[in-house]
Parts: structure tokens; C-alpha cells; sequence
């Protein structure tokens, strides 16, 4: 059986070893697993800014004054 082959483009995102066609872009399984976890635990977000709440209500910025 052949050993898989590395990738002469970018590294491993987490370690910085070449890239495994088998995981890629991460070198390894352990890499791969590593960053899954990271986004399953929250780690990566995508921030956002509300304009609704769960009820549907427009949410009014921290930076609006309240009306008199």
C-alpha cells in the first residue's frame, strides 16, 4: 500500500505541516478532529448584529436613546 501523498501547497492550518490529501487542508486526522471541535464548542464565530429578537420585536441599539 502506497503512503498518501502530501500536498506541496499550504500547510496545516493548526500545525503548519504539509497537507495530507486525506485530511486536507489539515495534515492528520488528530488536525482535522482538532478543528471540528473547535467549531462545535463555539471556538469560530461569525459575529453579527441582531435586529430582531426571538419574538420578532425590533431590537433597539445600545447606542439609540429611548424615546421621551
Amino acid at each position: 500500500m502506497a503512503a498518501p501523498t502530501l500536498s506541496p501547497g499550504k500547510p496545516c492550518p493548526l500545525c503548519g505541516k504539509p497537507a495530507d490529501d486525506a485530511f486536507k487542508p489539515f495534515c492528520s486526522k488528530r488536525c482535522a478532529d482538532v478543528d471540528l471541535h473547535r467549531w462545535l464548542a463555539g471556538v469560530y464565530a461569525v459575529p453579527v448584529k441582531e435586529t430582531e429578537d426571538e419574538d420578532g420585536e425590533q431590537v433597539r441599539d445600545a447606542e439609540e436613546k429611548p424615546e421621551n
